[in-house]
This record gives C-alpha cells, structure tokens and sequence, in this order.
C-alpha cells in the first residue's frame, strides 16, 4: 500500500486531463464530449493521484440500479508499473458492485479482463475513411430538434442496457461539434444518429435504425455534414448489414474493441444497432 496515493471522483476539469490522455492514446475523443460524459454522472468519474499529481483514470458510470459502463481506464505513462491503475480498477468496480458492468477494451487485455469476471460478448470494429455523398432528400428525415428530444429519449430505451437520460440531452443538443438526425415516418421514431467532430476527423454515434434502409438514409446525412475529412463508425460485429453498410461506403476497419460484460448480458437489438454511441460509455 502507497500512503502517497489519493483515489477520488474527479472535478470537470480533471476529466478534462483524462480526455486528454485519451487522446495521447489514439483515442481520438471528441472536442466536446466533457460535458455529456459528466452530465451521464457526476460521481463517475474516478482518478487517482500521486503525490498529489493525476496519475490514473477511470470512468465507472452508473445507469439506474443495475447497469454501469468502465471505460478512460488509463494510467500516465510516467507511472506505470507501480499498481496505481489496478488500485484504481478495484475502486471503481467497488462502486458498481451489484450492477452488470459492461466494457469495450482493447483486444490484448480480454484475458486480463476475464480474470476480473468479465465474459466476451462481441466485437466492436471501428471503420474509418473519407465519404463523398450528398445530404439525401427524404421527408422522414429531420434535423434533431428540441421538440423531438421526448420521442428519441423513448426510442432510444431498448438499444441502451439502462436509462441514459441525462447524457442524452446533452447528447442530443447540436452545437458546432456535434448534431443529429431522426427518421419519423407515420409509426414514429423510426432511427436516429448523431456526428460529432473529434481531434480527427468525425465519428457517428449512436446509429439506431429499424431498418438499413433507414440506417442507409441516417449514415447519408451525417456523413455529407463532415465534408471532405475522415469519419468513423463503430458498429458491433454481429449486426453483417452494418458492416455491409461501413463497407459500402468505402470505409475500412481501423480499430476494434471487445464489448464484456461481468454480470448477465443484457439482450439488446444489435440487428437494429449500426454504431454504438461511444467506447468511452458505450
């Protein structure tokens, strides 16, 4: 035991650092992120400090009673080593304790994970690349406006192991860096997306659709509002029509996470899944 070590929630402004170490790790968070990620919950967010100076992070996000998402499980490369970040893993998971816990990790540490309890339940394959398409003409397709916010949040409910609302209202609110599209035909919400900008380039997510063709319409209008810069989708491996659809348009795996869980899987529509809404909370 380091009598020097400190583990608490952080500030904002310490989440900030470990958005920032996120992004030293290739990351590649989005500029305006911080926000909804504290908004999801507060007390989330845990870093550890040596000698008074942040040295290890992790977010341990708690959805309702049941749920929570670990993810920015990092340590400063200047102190690794030195049993900080394992430390700081118990902490947080003793602050879900009770909860299935879900995770998208890298590869190479599923043995690790196991070890921990965690099961594999799928892969998660980031494709990237640049699109050329025009904003498609539908009038199903609408920009996401307050006065829609109450259908997606309904939408929204069976694609997310537990209630999210906080995070999606912020989410949801377009800005310079960030905005979205829902798809209302005469049964209601039938699909929305969100694309926001990152340190490069942009990323869709969340990409729900009750069809590929409603997919196929979403991921048309997000991808003509990033222009000529890269953009990056993060569909789940066993949803093949979003594979089909990352391919289409020419994009090529890049990165690829695998999604465990310690606790009972929640059942979710991956078939209805076409990117998950981010690595960080899932």
């Amino acid at each position: 035991m380091q009598d020097d070590i400190e583990i608490r929630t952080m500030s904002r402004a310490e989440l900030e650092i470990a958005i920032g170490w996120a992004a030293d790790e290739g990351w590649n968070p989005g500029l305006a992120d911080g926000d909804c990620f504290h908004a999801s919950d507060p007390e989330g967010f845990l870093m550890a400090f040596k000698d008074g100076r942040p040295a290890a992070s992790i977010s341990v996000v708690a959805y309702g009673a049941d749920y929570g998402f670990l993810g920015f499980y990092i340590c400063n490369p200047a102190v690794r080593g030195q049993g900080l970040g394992y430390r700081l893993w118990q902490a947080g998971l003793q602050r879900l304790d009770g909860r299935c816990v879900g995770l998208d990790g890298v590869v190479d540490q599923q043995s690790n994970y196991r070890k921990e309890g965690f099961v594999l339940a799928h892969r998660n394959v980031r494709y990237g690349g640049t699109v050329a398409c025009e904003a498609p003409e539908d009038p199903r397709l609408r920009p996401i406006a307050p006065g829609q916010i109450a259908a997606i949040l309904a939408y929204d409910r069976p694609f997310f192991p537990g209630p999210r609302e906080a995070f999606l209202k912020c989410w949801l609110r377009a800005g310079e860096s960030r905005r979205g599209f829902v798809v209302i035909d005469e049964d209601g919400v039938a699909g929305y997306g969100v694309l926001r900008r990152c340190r490069e380039g942009y990323k869709i997510g969340p990409l729900f659709a009750e069809s590929p063709e409603d997919a196929d319409l979403l991921f048309r209008a997000l991808a003509a509002g990033a222009g000529n810069t890269p953009i990056y989708l993060d569909p789940p491996e066993p949803n093949r029509e979003a594979i089909s659809l990352a391919e289409r348009y020419g994009l090529q795996p890049v990165f690829e996470t695998a999604r465990m869980y310690r606790g009972a899987a929640p059942a979710l529509p991956l078939q209805q899944i076409f990117g998950i809404t981010t690595f960080e909370l899932g």
